[in-house]
């Protein structure tokens, strides 16, 4: 990807640095290159089971988003159009994506005066009564190892949650070196990505 700046693309690395917004046509070039790539961990799915793989930090974070069957199905239709990545200094590569396991995505971090371009592809898709969402994996373009399910619940008491869970640990060098940095924006995200959800689900009607 010789006409993103500041990019390095050695195995070593692991992800792209930018000086500036990358275009959607560079987005595409990436997106290209990561469609034959594998995944950057052997525990693809187990973020179906309780507890996470060893060697991995854990994050699981819930917000309420309402009751009943409108808030399910308002909870539902976020996930599919991907508000959860509605946040200011995340960019979501496509939102017309489907939900579909294989699909890859791009996203764009803005973070600490640069961009990152981080590669994922979905690993699982839930689609249940009373449950609904994916998980998705990394792939050797991203800052970061593991995987992350993004899911909403609809639970017998009628609350609705939205629920992320997520193991990981620094995959890149920069990542390793500034990883006090990386988890902090990992928390971050968490937070932004439960208000984006709580935002998305109130404006659905």
């Amino acid at each position: 990807m010789s006409n993103l700046p500041l990019s390095d693309q050695s195995p070593r690395l692991g992800t792209v640095f930018l000086l500036s917004q990358p275009s959607d046509e560079q987005i595409g070039q990436f997106l290209e290159e990561q469609e034959n790539v594998d995944f950057s961990y052997s525990e693809v799915g187990a973020t179906r089971n309780v507890a996470a793989p060893a060697g991995y930090n854990v994050d699981h974070n819930r917000q309420l988003l309402g009751n009943g069957h409108k808030a399910f199905d308002r909870g539902r239709e976020a996930i599919r159009a991907w508000k959860m990545f509605d946040i200011p200094w995340v960019r979501f590569s496509n939102p017309d994506t489907p939900i579909d396991v294989g699909q890859t995505v791009a996203i764009v971090v803005r973070h600490y005066g640069f961009f990152s371009l981080n590669a994922t592809r979905i690993v699982y898709k839930l689609d249940e009564i009373s449950r609904f969402g994916f998980a998705y994996g990394t792939l050797s373009e991203h800052g970061e190892i593991g995987e992350e399910r993004f899911s909403v619940e609809h639970l017998p008491s009628g609350e609705v949650w939205y629920d992320l869970h997520a193991f990981s640990r620094p995959g890149s060098l920069l990542a390793r070196i500034g990883y006090p940095l990386a988890r902090s924006l990992q928390k971050r995200f968490a937070a932004d990505s439960k208000a984006a959800m709580l935002e998305a689900v109130a404006g659905l009607r």
